[in-house]
């Protein structure tokens, strides 16, 4: 995992403004930090980082796609 990588999960544990200024900081837009997070999550190295933080963070994913009625 990259210290960007690090960073960008981080982040996920922040309130939306804290996210945008994250984003900010990193040169990314605030979607390009979403969609990079979800690559992040399902990625084995960001699992074994912080696994707390990552199986919440799949949980939170899987909820709203069932919400949407997504697969």
């Amino acid at each position: 995992m990259t210290d960007e990588d690090r960073q960008i999960l981080a982040a996920s544990a922040l309130p939306p403004a804290g996210r945008i200024r994250a984003a900010d900081r990193l040169g990314i837009s605030p979607t390009r930090l979403h969609q990079r997070l979800n690559q992040l999550i399902d990625s084995r190295e960001a699992l074994e980082h912080n696994p707390t933080l990552v199986n919440r963070l799949r949980r939170v994913r899987e909820a709203r796609r069932r919400a949407r009625g997504g697969l």
